[in-house]
C-alpha cells in the first residue's frame, strides 16, 4: 500500500446508502459527556448554548501513512475526511456569521487529531470519543476496520443541545460544509419569513 493523497477525490468512490441508522437521533436531547478537545479541556455538547453543527467522521490520515486497509476507498462513506473537515474550516467564519459554532468528532486520539488540526489550520475544537461513551449513549451508527471502531459519517445540528437536523448518508464529502450551511440559511430564513407571517 502506498501513500495516499488526503486532500482529493477519486473518481467512482461507492455512495453510502442510507440504512436507517440515524432514524432516531432527530429531537433528541445530547447527552451529557464530556469530551476531550484539540483546543484544550473538555467539550459537553449538552451544554452548548445556541446551535451547533457536529461533524462526524470514520478517521483522517496522515501524510507519508498508509491506508488502514487496502480497499479503503471501497468502503461506501469512509474516503473523505480531511476534505470534509478542510471544508467545515474553509467555511467557518460563515457559520460564525450564523451563530453557529463548528465541531468535529471521531474516535481518534486527541493527540491525533491536534496533529491534523495543526497541520491543517484547523482552528474548531476537534472532540475525540475513543471510548465511544457518546457514541453508545446517542447510537451512532459504527464499522470496524482492521480492529479499529469508527463512526460512520453523519452530520448533526444541534440546538442548545438538542438535535434539530442530522445529515445522513453526507456524499459527497467535500462538499458536505457547503451543503449545511445551505440547509442553516434556508431554515433562517424561513424562521424569519414565519415571524413575518
Amino acid at each position: 500500500m502506498g501513500e495516499q493523497d488526503f486532500m482529493g477525490l477519486p473518481d467512482g468512490l461507492p455512495k453510502p446508502e442510507d440504512d436507517g441508522a440515524c432514524d432516531h437521533l432527530v429531537g433528541m436531547a445530547f447527552p451529557s459527556i464530556a469530551l476531550p478537545a484539540t483546543t484544550g479541556g473538555n467539550v459537553d455538547l449538552s451544554r452548548v448554548p445556541g446551535r451547533a453543527v457536529v461533524f462526524v467522521y470514520p478517521r483522517t490520515g496522515r501524510p507519508g501513512e498508509a491506508p488502514l486497509v487496502e480497499d479503503w476507498d471501497n468502503i461506501p462513506g469512509a474516503r473523505g475526511c480531511t476534505p470534509q473537515t478542510c471544508g467545515f474550516r474553509d467555511l467557518h467564519a460563515e457559520f460564525a456569521a450564523l451563530h453557529c459554532r463548528i465541531y468535529g468528532l471521531s474516535t481518534q486520539t486527541t493527540e491525533y487529531q491536534k496533529e491534523m488540526t495543526r497541520r491543517l489550520g484547523v482552528l474548531f475544537p476537534v472532540l475525540s470519543d475513543s471510548e465511544l461513551r457518546l457514541a453508545y449513549a446517542l447510537g451512532l451508527p459504527m464499522f470496524e476496520v482492521a480492529n479499529q471502531v469508527l463512526l460512520k459519517r453523519l452530520v448533526m445540528v444541534l440546538d442548545h443541545g438538542k438535535i434539530v437536523k442530522v445529515f445522513y448518508p453526507v456524499f459527497p464529502p467535500d462538499k458536505s460544509a457547503e451543503n449545511v450551511l445551505h440547509w442553516m440559511r434556508r431554515d433562517r430564513q424561513g424562521k424569519a419569513d414565519g415571524v413575518r407571517n
